[in-house]
């Protein structure tokens, strides 16, 4: 059975037809309107009314960064789309002339099932998949179950407390992890670099064409894989936070895999071999127990796509 798969983002929504096998096979797009909720709305039923056409279709699965009730109906809230208790599927469904399951799910949470079921994660039962972006999102799958919570809404390790009164996060309070491990933590620390060692930072500085208020987390991978020091050091900081957070988070979840996906994981091993240093010196009862690899994601920006149209075709 074919099922539609629909990735809402802050810029673009990106749909697809994905078969059993987790193969797209047709695509569309639109753009995003980040200030007019309606008219994202539109855009989905666009995008899923033109793939329908071509197919036929038995499940859609919508996902949406932020909160997404447990009946997999509302979006609760999201921090880059004007949503609030946005009935997401119920718009979609009396718009559109399908006689299909149609289900919202969180976007790592997709995600976290695509590597699962297609990705990185075939094989294991347990599995916490970090996207590693602008922010840090977080999906597990336990005892080969998508864990969502009472409320849908477990799993937001990105804001786990890690350093008390530490930097502001955007979900309103201090010291959040994905303030310290994610692309915008690397841009921050390597920002302050420029300030206070100018002397080290000029192969970043000359990806960015010497404006700092310009530079993005790539410049610092690409420097980093050009053997500058300074990057290369910069991102061993921000992989030993990812690890030593995973070792909260297995502490609680005790996973067999921890997959690392997100843009700053084009990084590879100048982020994964300090993950992993950081994950295994913060591990409880090292020495004692099995430690859960670490590795990269597989399934790359077509994870949530994938994920949505998998877990929508899982609800029939």
């Amino acid at each position: 059975m074919y099922a539609i798969g629909v990735d809402i983002g802050g810029t673009k929504i990106a749909a697809g037809v994905v078969d059993e096998d987790g193969t797209i096979l047709a695509k569309s797009r639109r753009a995003t309107a980040t200030a007019d909720s309606s008219s994202v709305d539109r855009g989905v039923i666009e995008a899923v009314r033109e793939l329908a056409e071509q197919f036929e279709i038995g499940a859609v699965g919508l996902v949406a960064p932020g909160f997404v009730s447990s009946d997999q109906r509302t979006v609760m809230f999201t921090p880059n789309l004007p949503w609030r208790n946005h009935p997401l599927r119920d718009n979609v469904a009396s718009a559109l002339e399908l006689d299909v399951p149609i289900v919202v799910e969180n976007d790592a949470n997709a995600a976290a099932w695509a590597e699962f079921r297609f990705g990185a994660g075939r094989g294991v039962d347990d599995m916490v998949l970090l996207t590693i972006g602008t922010g840090l999102g977080c999906g597990a799958v336990v005892d080969g179950v998508l864990l969502r919570g009472a409320w849908g809404i477990a799993t937001e390790a990105g804001h786990l407390r890690v350093v008390p009164n530490g930097h502001q996060c955007g979900c309103g309070l201090r010291g959040c992890w994905e303030q310290y491990a994610s692309g915008n933590a690397l841009v921050r620390n390597a920002r302050a670099a420029i300030e206070t060692r100018p002397d080290e930072a000029t192969a970043i500085l000359d990806r960015c064409d010497g404006d700092a208020a310009s530079l993005k987390g790539p410049a610092v991978t690409k420097a980093a894989q050009a053997g500058d020091p300074l990057a290369i050091e910069l991102l061993a900081e921000l992989g030993t936070w990812i690890g030593e957070g995973s070792a909260a988070v297995g502490t609680i979840i005790d996973p067999a895999l921890i997959v690392i996906g997100g843009g700053v994981a084009a990084a590879g091993d100048l982020l994964l071999e300090p993950a992993r240093a950081g994950f295994l010196s913060q591990l409880s009862g090292r020495g004692h127990r099995p430690v859960a690899s670490i590795e990269l994601a597989s399934m790359g920006n077509d994870a949530g796509l994938v994920g949505a149209a998998d877990l929508a075709r899982t609800a029939v």
